[in-house]
């Protein structure tokens, strides 16, 4: 079972698996939060059902999904399955959001997270689980032998160390104030509609309006498109997603990243909303080079 809009990666490892999903859907009208009731009435109508996965902080909705509502599917009186709760985002939400300590109370709870978001290290491709005894030994009996190189484990070991868990530390800081930048400075971008989801990731999910002010598919496509072939800055589109119409989500990145991106949002929605073409970095820079020469 999964619950859109979600990563995309659970429904295509269960099609490589061939397994059938069963979805869910987060309640779009208010805030993305997690629907326990209709969960759990999907859970007991079908016992084939043996995982049900909750992203928290979610992607690309960017929200925590509130501690009760995962409770209630923990406590479903009658089915027999696993809640997979992924906090890949969780360093970027506030302090004890992680349900890592849930395990050690319900052993049908399995908590993962990883390297990759806050650490820096999506390169060495190494994650966690936390799970009850029972859970662990199926899994450590599942998985191949060596699984984890010996460069993995040392920069993994590195990375959790004092010093290096202080620089990591830091860097979140800068990442979330930056994030809060972005959320008090998007909204004056004529074009920029609004905040989907919640603040909890180091992204954030907003809407992109058409000339009229309306969330738009197109006009959003075409921001992406511009903004990722003529300026130089790289952000995802998501309108097609459940609930998520005419949507980006956008990554925060450093202070220089995060100004460059603001300022090139502005001419990119200026330009689109006027119908003015949108010049390309790469032929700005052709031609300052050529009025460099010329005056050379």
């Amino acid at each position: 079972m999964t619950c859109p809009p979600t990563y995309g990666m659970y429904s295509v490892s269960a099609q490589v698996n061939d397994i059938d999903i069963v979805k869910v859907p987060l309640d779009v009208d208010n805030g993305f939060h997690l629907q326990p009731d209709k969960v759990n009435a999907a859970l007991s109508a079908d016992p084939s059902i043996k995982l049900a996965y909750i992203c928290s902080p979610g992607n690309p909705t960017a929200n925590l999904i509130r501690k009760e509502d995962i409770q209630k599917v923990l406590e479903h009186p009658t089915w027999n399955g696993v809640v997979v709760v992924d906090e890949a985002y969780i360093d970027f939400a506030e302090e004890g959001s992680s349900l890592a300590e849930w395990v050690n109370e319900w052993p049908n709870l399995v908590v993962m997270q990883t390297l990759s978001k806050a650490f820096g290290l999506a390169g060495i491709r190494l994650g966690v689980a936390y799970s009850s005894p029972e859970i662990t030994k199926l899994l450590n009996s599942l998985k191949a032998p060596y699984n984890i190189s010996s460069p993995t484990s040392a920069l993994a070991s590195a990375a959790l160390t004092g010093p290096s868990m202080a620089v990591m530390h830091s860097y979140r800081e800068q990442i979330v104030a930056q994030r809060d930048r972005l959320v008090r400075e998007l909204p004056q971008i004529p074009g920029v509609g609004r905040f989907l989801g919640g603040y909890d990731a180091n992204f954030l999910l907003v809407q992109i309006n058409d000339a009229e002010g309306r969330p738009s598919n197109v006009t959003a496509l075409a921001t992406y498109e511009a903004m990722a072939e003529k300026r130089g800055v790289v952000v995802r589109f998501r309108g097609k997603e459940y609930g998520c119409e005419g949507s980006l989500r956008i990554t925060v990145g450093t202070e220089a990243e995060v100004t460059k991106f603001l300022w090139e949002l502005r001419t990119v929605l200026a330009g689109l909303h006027s119908g003015v073409g949108i010049q390309s970095l790469r032929n700005e820079a052709k031609r300052e080079d050529a009025a460099a020469a010329v005056v050379g």
